[in-house]
């Protein structure tokens, strides 16, 4: 099965055929697959990737991350892809869940501590014997997808993905147990996590400092010191990401982009897109 790329991977949620629409399965994903990509991909969808053969260099969500296979990779709904250096002997597979095969999961996966686990890390090295079983769950996958006399087939795919992570998967989280309790309560986290939900239209430093019960002088001296960036500078760059792929992927005006991030104004919004992007979100466009 072959899926392009695109700027925002944006996937049904709500059409009758669970097996047509609902899980898509990608194999054997190599370098050329991403040869055309200039700009940041959003994702609309949650996605996972295994990588089995190679490593990348990647920001995703603005944080670089250097993956070498075997290994596996989450993005997120919401969340930005932008790789800059892939081996020429790059393999994966990826799985693309709508938002309501991603909302069944949840349901099996969301009380355990594994959930916790797995939300906060963006890869994990995939150990053996995990790394051995990838290539049969991927072709187990596939098997339920060509399946069409199941009427019971999303189910099946539901609870074939819930035991892969709970006979097999958490394996990879087991050695990051430690890290993961003494980071839950880091100031960082939380604030990136409220970012990411309000950019659109919060961009003011009180309102995420509010939120998390700080003053907004120690929220931006915690933030820089925990990831080298102040919290402005989080804000800013969430936002003029979000601009540049609204630029390069859709058919909105300028006047739609702008009320779209929530901006008082167009030229506001192009005065804000210069200073930060050093172009005017028109030159950016045709760039």
């Amino acid at each position: 099965m072959s899926v392009g790329f695109k700027y925002n991977l944006d996937l049904p949620e709500t059409l009758d055929a669970i097996l047509d629409q609902d899980f898509w399965v990608v194999d054997n994903v190599r370098p050329m697959m991403f040869q055309s990509l200039t700009e940041p991909v959003k994702f609309a969808a949650n996605t996972w990737i295994f990588v089995k053969r190679g490593y990348c260099d990647a920001e995703i969500s603005l944080i670089s991350h250097k993956v070498k296979a075997p290994a596996f990779v989450q993005i997120r709904r919401s969340q930005f892809l932008m790789p800059s250096y892939i081996s020429s002997d790059f393999e994966a597979a990826v799985i693309v869940m709508s938002k309501r095969f991603e909302e069944n999961l949840f349901l099996l996966l969301s009380d355990t501590t594994l959930y916790g686990s797995m939300s906060r890390r963006v890869w994990v090295p995939i150990p053996e014997p995990v790394a051995s079983k990838v290539d049969g769950f991927i072709g187990e996958l596939n098997s339920l997808l060509a399946d069409r006399e199941n009427p019971y087939g999303g189910q099946a795919l539901v609870f074939g993905v819930a035991s892969f992570v709970f006979r097999w998967l958490y394996k990879c989280y087991e050695p990051f147990k430690d890290e993961i309790m003494a980071n839950q309560g880091r100031m960082a986290n939380r604030f990136l996590s409220l970012v990411q939900e309000n950019y659109k239209k919060e961009r003011f430093l009180d309102f995420y400092a509010s939120r998390l019960e700080i003053t907004p002088k120690h929220l931006s001296r915690t933030i820089k010191a925990q990831t080298g960036y102040t919290a402005v500078e989080w804000i800013e760059r969430f936002v003029i990401l979000e601009a540049k792929v609204l630029l390069k992927s859709t058919n909105l005006n300028i006047q739609q982009i702008a009320d779209e991030l929530n901006f008082p104004s167009q030229s506001f919004f192009g005065k804000y897109f210069k200073k930060y992007a050093g172009m005017s979100p028109k030159e950016f466009r045709n760039s």
